[in-house]
């Protein structure tokens, strides 16, 4: 029967494998320097505009790129694309955590829509969140239906060994149950309880003067949540409101999306990107995604 267990040895080793990660990316932009800092004199020569982009164009333009640009063109098949979204992301973004521009959200928007190949929006239907980039901090799992615990909550002995130290939350999620029994549950109730984010649905501009149709609207929404530090994303869904103000925090991640994001340090927490999705025929499915 899983307990609630010291997992300081999978803290230690899970960060030990991130700070070996951001030495690697690290690496590759001084390495590299030289060339990165002639892209971003000149990347408005072209028509696209990331360094993927400007990698993979035909031989004429790769002839015109400096002899360093040109040397990682040539490792740009054993480099992780990640490394080109964190890339693409630290020139728009500001060095400090605050709500983005409108002309930064734009620029944003479209590099996570170019990544990830489908669309990545600020607003939806007229509505949006009071902010874009934030700290995102550690949730507990939510119940799924009348009677789930602990004991009940997870699909394998694998998952229940890595996320059974975070708990339950003492209440319901903001919608409530994901199902009305365990019979009743579905797979699509379990990832949205499995990849569910907690914002802050009622500082969103307008949500006072018409509160049921914005909570109508951020029921299990789609968001693609980014931690541009290691360019991982995770498509989510809205299962709950908070986190208040004053705890200096935007949003919430389950322990599953906290963990895929690498925000398991010891603050358990920190800066991310969320943006909606615009799927109205529900066709992208929530969990990690790849670009």
């Amino acid at each position: 029967m899983p307990g609630k267990r010291d997992n300081s040895h999978y803290q230690f080793l899970a960060k030990k494998w991130t700070n070996r990660h951001r030495e690697l990316q690290s690496k590759i932009f001084t390495q590299h320097e030289e060339a990165f800092k002639w892209l971003a004199d000149n990347s408005k020569q072209f028509v696209v505009g990331s360094l993927a982009g400007i990698l993979l164009l035909t031989s004429p333009v790769l002839d015109k790129i400096p002899q360093s640009l040109s040397s990682a063109a040539a490792q740009v098949k054993t480099i992780d694309k990640k490394v080109f979204l964190v890339y693409d992301l630290r020139n728009v973004l500001p060095n400090e955590v605050r709500p983005l521009t409108p002309d930064e959200e734009k620029n944003v928007s479209e590099i996570l829509s170019r990544s990830f190949d489908f669309s990545i929006q600020t607003e939806l239907e007229g509505k949006r969140l009071n902010t874009t980039y934030g700290i995102i901090g550690q949730e507990q799992h939510l119940a799924k239906y009348p009677g789930d615990n602990m004991f009940t909550h997870f699909d394998n002995s694998n998952e229940a060994e890595k996320y059974w130290s975070y708990g339950m939350a003492p209440g319901l999620g903001a919608w409530g149950y994901f199902a009305d029994s365990s019979g009743a549950l579905t797979k699509k109730d379990i990832d949205r309880e499995k990849y569910y984010i907690a914002v802050q649905t009622f500082l969103a501009p307008g949500f006072d003067s018409n509160p049921k149709a914005y909570t109508d609207f951020f029921k299990y929404r789609k968001m693609l949540v980014v931690n541009p530090q290691n360019g991982k994303a995770v498509v989510a869904d809205i299962a709950d409101a908070g986190p208040s103000p004053w705890t200096g925090k935007q949003l919430g991640g389950s322990p599953e999306v906290m963990s895929y994001l690498e925000r398991f340090d010891g603050s358990q927490k920190g800066a991310v990107l969320y943006f909606f999705i615009d799927d109205p025929n529900d066709t992208i499915p929530l969990g990690p995604v790849n670009l």
